[in-house]
């Protein structure tokens, strides 16, 4: 008779045996699926370093390309009168949201392009939505039967398209997805339920989830649209679990923290805590901040105003105080339904490139000073990057000298400053801290630029 406890004990001996003789190779951890354990994992490092990330909001709501990407449900969840007008003014009557599928045509759609684009501008990782909240998925996914844009619209693999380009380019690629889809009957059907039921989870959001993986290889999942249901109804735990142990990109993956109704600040990888979100203090997790050139949409708006954009110093300074922070910054466009992404956006992209170009010293691979920002002003923020110390200062002082009193000098300091040539002067300020002479600006035509850099070495 087999003896089932000998035999799995033998068994354990002999893991035991292989891991003692092969090292901690084979013994890595195994994740459970519960928030402890997933919780426990350590964020893989190429997120930390990298600091700098284009998003990108495209799909069917590019089609209409007024309001937001929340278009189909402010027309026919909320039914607001004024995009009511717009779709009676504009489109034949009739019309219903899935007349626009066949609009979105990415004709113009060029992956290189928009990779070398976001090289230019200085981004270290991508994030796409493969899909929004509206289940339009821009893969042919096999569970979004004639809602996908290899069977509607483009008639092309967007996300694979991209995600090759990027890798040409060594950019990471992430994956945003959306887990609920407003007006999906399998989901609405479970909502009914009060979320006891999961065919939706069953039949649709698990199955893409894990085909994404299995097909794309990510780098990165960007979940949303989690706020309605408990985890025990989306099943996150255990993909994550599967995510971490089993998967192609167990040990590079990272993942941010929309996974549940009460998952947001609380659990996953790296935090998002909420859309543009700004902590006051030095936070404890790794975080990332997402923003958008459009001050008013994720998704292009053919309406929108110059008044309603970010401008270049707008965007360094928020880069400037998440970095400082700790976190990482996540600029977002959205692409016209042809696939541009129109001139202002690259202005605004190559603008940030450019300042990286010279500053990106004191961005990338940098870590929090003991101090993030001056006490006296908010224009002054500070990084590290291991006994070097980078302040960055977003308005040029008057008399050109530059007043720090947070660090302290010893006989060793030296001070230089990014993109330019040589040492600066310097001197102990009368109370405490420095006072650093700065080279002098000759009048120039152009806009200044939007933030400097000085380089504190031998300081503490």
């Amino acid at each position: 008779l087999w003896d089932t406890n000998s035999s799995s004990m033998a068994a354990g001996g002999v893991r035991w045996l292989v891991a003692a003789l092969l090292g901690p190779v084979l013994a890595a951890p195994r994740y459970r699926p519960d928030w402890a354990s997933l919780d426990a994992r350590p964020l893989p490092a190429w997120f930390d370093q990298a600091k700098v990330g284009v998003f990108v909001h495209w799909g069917v709501f590019s089609v209409p390309a007024w309001g937001s990407e929340w278009f189909w449900w402010h027309w026919r969840g909320e039914h607001r009168p004024d995009y009511e007008r717009f779709v009676q003014h504009r489109f034949p009557p009739d019309t219903t949201y899935a007349d626009f599928a066949p609009h979105f045509t990415a004709h113009d759609f060029q992956p290189r392009e928009w990779a070398q684009l976001f090289r230019r501008a200085g981004a270290r990782y991508v994030v796409l939505t493969t899909k929004h909240h509206e289940g339009f998925t821009n893969w042919g996914s096999s569970v979004s039967w004639n809602w996908n844009s290899l069977d509607m619209g483009p008639h092309r693999d967007l996300v694979g398209e991209l995600g090759q380009a990027l890798r040409e380019s060594n950019i990471r690629y992430g994956l945003y997805h959306s887990l609920l889809e407003w007006f999906n009957p399998l989901y609405l059907a479970d909502k009914e339920s009060d979320f006891k039921t999961q065919n939706f989870v069953l039949k649709k959001t698990m199955p893409e989830l894990y085909d994404l993986v299995l097909k794309y290889k990510p780098d990165l999942i960007w979940s949303d649209g989690d706020w309605e249901a408990p985890e025990s109804y989306w099943n996150s735990t255990s993909f994550l679990a599967w995510l971490y142990n089993d998967s192609p990109v167990k040990d590079t993956v990272v993942v941010n923290d929309r996974w549940c109704n009460n998952c947001s600040c609380h659990h996953g990888g790296f935090y998002n805590c909420a859309d543009k979100y700004k902590p006051g203090t030095l936070p404890t997790h790794k975080w990332e901040m997402c923003s958008s050139i459009d001050k008013l949409s994720w998704g292009y708006r053919s309406n929108m105003d110059i008044a309603e954009l970010m401008d270049e110093a707008s965007i360094i300074e928020e880069l400037v105080q998440t970095v400082s922070f700790g976190g990482n910054y996540l600029l977002n466009v959205g692409p016209t339904k042809e696939g541009v992404i129109v001139p202002i956006f690259q202005e605004r992209l190559l603008a940030l490139g450019r300042w990286l170009d010279t500053n990106g010293e004191a961005i990338y691979e940098s870590k929090p000073w003991r101090v993030q920002m001056e006490n006296s002003t908010d224009t002054v923020w500070y990084t590290s990057k291991g006994p070097a110390v980078y302040a960055i200062f977003l308005i040029w002082p008057q008399d050109n000298v530059l007043k720090l009193s947070s660090p302290t000098s010893s006989p060793a300091t030296q001070v230089t400053m990014l993109g330019f040539a040589g040492t600066l002067k310097w001197q102990k300020s009368p109370g405490k801290g420095l006072l650093i002479t700065l080279p002098y600006m000759l009048p120039s035509p152009l806009p200044p630029q939007s933030g400097w850099t000085v380089k504190l070495e031998g300081v503490e």
